[in-house]
């Protein structure tokens, strides 16, 4: 898939988050890369062909009073495509891995645990 194409059901995604979530979304930048960087395999300890997605910044749960107070670097969500693709059949596949890890990693955003949303994504 294109990157245009994989860019655009990315954004199709988060256009369409349940009101309940994106009402509460803010200051987040989701970025598509090939895969991830030896600096962020290093920092996670994965290997470059397995990370489908990373969530970068301060969870929700975690702001105090103190955010925002200066001028704050936005979040960062990675989805990594050419891992998504690789474990994706053929394009509806893609489409629902992209939901999948994007979803998953705005529970990070929303300081949910690995339990947490995996008990989230079932219910959705």
């Amino acid at each position: 898939m294109d990157r245009t194409k994989f860019e655009e059901i990315a954004g199709e995604v988060f256009d369409n988050l349940p009101k309940i979530f994106s009402d509460k979304i803010d200051n987040i930048h989701i970025v598509i890369e090939d895969y991830p960087t030896d600096e962020i395999l290093s920092q996670t300890k994965s290997n470059k062909n397995q990370l489908l997605g990373l969530y970068q910044g301060i969870p929700l749960s975690h702001r105090g009073s103190w955010y925002g107070a200066n001028p704050t670097v936005p979040d960062k969500i990675t989805l990594f495509q050419k891992n998504i693709e690789s474990i994706s059949r053929n394009n509806n596949e893609i489409i629902k891995n992209i939901r999948d890890v994007l979803l998953h990693e705005l529970g990070h955003y929303f300081g949910m645990s690995e339990s947490e949303i995996r008990k989230a994504m079932e219910n959705y």
